[in-house]
């Protein structure tokens, strides 16, 4: 399998673009993300150590989805149809974080799904800035400290 390095910064995939890959984190972190009208980013999930990313639409279409890398990373690009994707324990797992992320945005409080976000990444809250961790929670990062400073109170 052929790794590439990735820099801090750069992006792998954009919006409107066709990708027919999936990315396996080997070292590093990524972060998959949208950018609406005003210009606002909005995280849809983070990709440390063996994790894999990518956009679900189908092949032909355009994806919704920028990709890139918040940290120097080593990844392996997997072509969307390979059999290597066949790795359910991964893609099962990407699936149920997923899930639970949406049940969490639509019914838990702030504190709940920051809570949620340090127990589905326990390595990354020290790894990427506040902002992108509010825009993951979908709070701005002014509720993300009142969140913090609420949590060490309990």
């Amino acid at each position: 399998m052929k790794r590439i390095e990735v820099k801090k910064g750069q992006i792998l995939q954009r919006a409107d673009y066709l990708n027919k890959k999936v990315y396996q984190v080997e070292s590093g972190l990524l972060r998959s993300y949208s950018i609406d009208e005003n210009g606002k980013e909005h995280i849809f999930m983070f990709a440390p150590e063996n994790w894999l990313i990518g956009d679900g639409v189908p092949k032909d279409e355009p994806c919704q989805l920028f990709i890139d890398a918040i940290e120097d990373s080593v990844v392996i690009p997997i072509e969307r149809d390979s059999p290597l994707l066949s790795d359910s324990k991964k893609l099962i797992r990407r699936v149920e974080v997923l899930k639970n992320r949406i049940i969490k945005l639509m019914s838990a409080s702030a504190i709940e799904r920051y809570e949620d976000f340090i127990e589905t990444y326990p390595n990354i809250a020290q790894r990427v800035p506040q902002k992108m961790i509010a825009s993951y929670l979908g709070i701005t990062p002014e509720a993300l400290s009142t969140v913090k400073r609420n949590r060490l109170k309990k």
